[in-house]
């Protein structure tokens, strides 16, 4: 619990900071879409995956944020954005970045000191959502906020934003 709080009261003061308002449930680790399904699915909000991806060369990070549902076509990302080659970052290069762990991945990483190179990508569809489900760095809890407050909460960081078709 310790723990939990230790990760979870950034992200709660950054949203109580800028006025944001959410709801929080917690519930057993969520991995895969499996478990999206088994513990999100009575959560009120669009059910959301964040990809952080890195270029070819490793000196550009992306944060990729879609409706769990949609596949991603890595490929074509790289088209969209302009880059080379995209890959999934390592677990030591995700915590370098965001202090997070793989399973815990949300825009909430953000807060993190090493992220400010960090650009995230957000796919519009997920602009017609009324509320989105995140965790707030780990993967035992979730936090829903309105799409608005997303680009609210985003805005405060250092990150380029883009909205995407992805």
């Amino acid at each position: 619990m310790v723990e939990m709080e230790r990760l979870t009261r950034p992200v709660y003061e950054a949203l109580a900071a800028l006025g944001i308002p959410y709801d929080t449930y917690e519930h057993p680790p969520v991995f895969t879409s499996d478990d999206v399904e088994a513990h999100w699915r009575n959560i009120p909000a669009t059910p959301v995956k964040n990809l952080f991806l890195r270029n070819k060369k490793g000196n550009r990070e992306y944060l990729v944020i879609v409706a769990v549902e949609k596949r991603v076509d890595l490929q074509q990302l790289v088209k969209t954005i302009g880059d080379d080659r995209l890959s999934f970052g390592s677990p030591d290069r995700l915590m370098q970045t965001l202090g997070l762990t793989p399973g815990s991945v949300s825009p909430f990483g953000l807060l993190h000191e090493g992220s400010g190179a960090v650009q995230v990508i957000i796919d519009t569809d997920l602009r017609r959502a009324e509320r989105l489900i995140f965790h707030p760095n780990i993967n035992t809890a979730s936090v829903t906020i309105s799409f608005s407050d997303l680009e609210k909460f985003l805005a405060s960081r250092r990150s380029k934003v883009r909205n995407l078709a992805v």
